[in-house]
């Protein structure tokens, strides 16, 4: 009876994400994210994982999921409300339960990426930072730059006109979906894990993203131009479940804390040693850079569709962003 006892508390600690090693306990944290093994947000968790054992003393170890093998970015999301998941990587997604979010990627909203910086790291970025933690139930640890979204297809893009009709994938990010409408593209919204697919048999014709997740999802086997439309410039956090993090006491609070803030100096480097090198792996592999894009016309027209379907909230947040030097 006592083996039996002992076994069921072990297997019962284990679900709640405790593993009882001797007469330690050490507290294992499920982390899934989109992106594969390559990639620098991947690297960078696995770098977070390793600061985390060592200021914790091995109290706390942190899994790695990637390729949304724990689910896709919102299933994740609501894993980690649920306390079955424990930190994944997202952005706009989390619009979902706070409205502000919408803001980390609006299309046109920044004007670089030193102005987007700035604000993630203003009053406008604790803003939204507060809004995440109370509605999403989530805590922003550190973050990663994006690198500008661009538009991949198979015909060439210079103006608005050209894509109209054209089977456009997006995420599920409504003023992303609202943007493209108006420029006369045909949004169909889907996990991105499906999009090589997709594309490769002809359900879609094109699909925006940054150039390095162009790259790593080997979208250059399926696409031959890359329209460098740069219409959203934005970043993404790596989050932690707030019960999570409010359940540790506050020294190994403290650790991960200092993990996230070493963690985000990680990011900001891989990103600027690597984020060129994407344009010109893409070029080696076929793909063709199209940089003759009216993007005064895109902004004009996609900033008008994005200023009609905020909410008066987020509207001055937008207007705030705007006005930020």
């Amino acid at each position: 009876m006592r083996r039996f006892s002992l076994i069921f508390l072990v297997v019962l600690l284990g679900v709640f994400g405790v593993c009882v090693l001797g007469a330690e306990a050490k507290i294992v944290w499920k982390f899934g994210h989109l992106v594969n093994e390559e990639h620098m947000w991947h690297r960078t968790a696995v770098k977070f994982a390793e600061l985390v054992k060592e200021k914790t003393n091995g109290e706390i170890e942190i899994v790695i999921y990637p390729n949304e093998q724990l689910g896709k970015e919102i299933e994740v999301l609501t894993m980690i409300q649920a306390g079955t998941a424990d930190l994944t990587i997202s952005g706009e997604s989390m619009q979902n339960w706070a409205p502000k979010a919408a803001l980390i990627a609006a299309p046109y909203a920044f004007k670089s990426i030193d102005h987007m910086v700035k604000a993630v790291n203003s009053d406008i970025g604790h803003e939204i930072r507060q809004e995440i933690i109370e509605k999403v139930g989530v805590i922003p640890l550190y973050y990663h730059i994006r690198a500008p979204r661009n538009l991949t297809s198979n015909k060439p893009v210079h103006k608005p006109e050209d894509v109209r009709g054209l089977r456009l994938r997006l995420p599920n990010v409504p003023l992303f979906v609202e943007a493209w409408k108006a420029v006369g593209a045909s949004p169909q919204v889907m996990a991105f894990s499906e999009v090589f697919t997709a594309l490769q048999q002809g359900v879609i014709d094109a699909q925006e993203n940054p150039y390095d997740l162009i790259y790593n999802a080997s979208l250059y086997e399926v696409q031959k131009y890359v329209n460098e439309t740069e219409h959203v410039i934005g970043w993404v956090w790596v989050v932690l479940g707030k019960k999570q993090f409010e359940s540790l006491p506050k020294n190994l609070q403290d650790a991960v804390l200092e993990a996230a803030r070493e963690a985000q100096q990680y990011a900001d480097l891989l990103f600027w040693q690597e984020i060129p090198t994407f344009k010109q792996k893409l070029i080696e592999k076929g793909m063709v850079i199209n940089s003759d894009v009216d993007k005064e016309a895109f902004r004009k027209i996609m900033s008008e569709a994005v200023e009609k379907v905020l909410t008066p909230e987020q509207a001055a947040l937008y207007k705030r962003i705007q006005e930020l030097e």
